[in-house]
């Protein structure tokens, strides 16, 4: 069995809109009450109750809170519950050392709430491009039905976003995982360019206006008065736009990963240190960092190319239709030479020119980083490959 998720826009009335906004502040609400009775007063709750709090006894104060509070009672009990389970999962994660400890939902962060499936209507397929879901105390939800759910559905999230309400289902679906011979390939991922291939082939995102865009509008925000109005109405729409820019990277990277899944049957990837290799420069007041603004334009340029999520992607898909993603160390891979392994700084004389001070060989440096990272993940086959002074994959494949 394989599990999936697919996102639709939602297309709602004002008030179905409002109704889904105090949904997501009750069930924000909730989710932070019960953090803090388990954060501050787990000790005098097992002192009267001679147990600890936990999810079964959260859940019956729940029941009796929404019996006094009508406003609470007026978004679904499901929604509320599940807040319960996702926080009481959360303290599972932190005892066990999976994560840090439980933080407070957040509006306009953490605007979402769920719903199991044995609570909502069936999927009615009205034409090739909507369809509609019956949700409970909300009624029937039209929504733009871009893919097809071909699976039993788990539950359904609804969330709210830059560019309006979403509604992600979460299904899953009997798959047999075909064999696959595909070739393996080799691949560096950058900055100027996001994606290069061991075979030749690179890649990059698609330029646009927004990014540029989002910046004048965060600089109009910043010049209207603090607090108004016209400043919150200014900041939605610099986060519709960045939204928008998020979107199209997104839509790339779905389409690039897709492409390479179905051509390749091993990819080998560096392993980066992503997170340290975005961390910021600024130091402390007693030891300041230096170049920060040069530090900080490289870190938006690496997290805008959100190289693990391009791993991510490749990975899931990969496994999908039979694949691997192996992963190797970074280290001097951009410096060695594909064909004699010299392995030199001088090497590489730009971001864009490998020229090997031994044997003369010249490539670009993506590329010859990206058949260096092939040969560290295919280290038995490759030995003899470059014995014969050949590639691994010629760039004709």
């Amino acid at each position: 069995m394989r599990n999936r998720a697919h996102k639709y826009r939602i297309y709602a009335d004002q008030q179905t809109v409002d109704f889904f906004a105090r949904c997501c502040g009750v069930v924000r609400l909730v989710y932070n009450i019960a953090l803090e009775q388990r954060s501050s007063f787990w000790r005098q709750f097992k002192r009267a109750e001679g147990r600890n709090i936990s999810y079964p006894s959260q859940a019956r104060e729940l029941t009796a809170i929404r019996a006094e509070v009508p406003w609470i009672a007026e978004c679904p009990i499901d929604a509320q519950q599940q807040a319960l389970r996702d926080l009481n999962q959360a303290f599972g994660n932190f005892f066990a050392g999976r994560a840090g400890y439980p933080k407070p939902r957040r509006k306009f962060v953490n605007d979402a709430f769920r719903i199991p499936s044995s609570r909502i209507g069936p999927i009615e397929v009205l034409n090739g491009k909507w369809a509609r879901v019956r949700l409970p105390k909300i009624g029937d939800v039209k929504f733009r039905y871009t893919r097809p759910i071909r699976g039993k559905v788990g539950n359904i999230t609804v969330v709210r976003e830059a560019n309006g309400w979403h509604i992600i289902f979460s299904y899953e679906f009997e798959h047999e995982t075909p064999a696959n011979d595909n070739p393996s390939v080799g691949i560096d991922r950058g900055i100027v360019n996001n994606v290069a291939l061991s075979t030749g082939e690179m890649s990059s995102m698609p330029t646009s206006d927004l990014d540029e865009l989002h910046k004048q509008w965060q600089r109009v925000a910043s010049r209207r008065k603090s607090r108004s109005k016209r400043q919150a109405k200014a900041k939605r729409h610099a986060a519709r736009i960045a939204a928008r820019a998020a979107r199209k990277r997104l839509h790339w990277q779905h389409v690039t990963t897709t492409r390479f899944a179905r051509r390749f049957g091993t990819a080998v990837l560096e392993d980066l240190k992503i997170r340290n290799m975005s961390a910021s420069a600024r130091g402390t007041a007693e030891d300041p960092g230096r170049d920060v603004a040069q530090k900080a334009g490289l870190n938006r340029s690496i997290l805008a190319a959100a190289w693990f999520r391009f791993e991510t992607l490749l990975t899931y898909k990969l496994d999908f239709l039979g694949g691997t993603v192996v992963k190797v160390d970074p280290r001097y891979t951009s410096v060695t030479c594909s064909e004699c392994g010299s392995r030199d700084k001088g090497n590489r004389e730009n971001q864009a020119k490998f020229l090997c001070l031994s044997c003369g060989h010249a490539d670009h440096a993506d590329v010859n980083a990206a058949v260096n990272i092939l040969l560290a993940g295919t280290r038995p086959s490759a030995a003899s490959e470059r014995s014969g002074g050949s590639r691994v994959l010629e760039r004709a494949a």
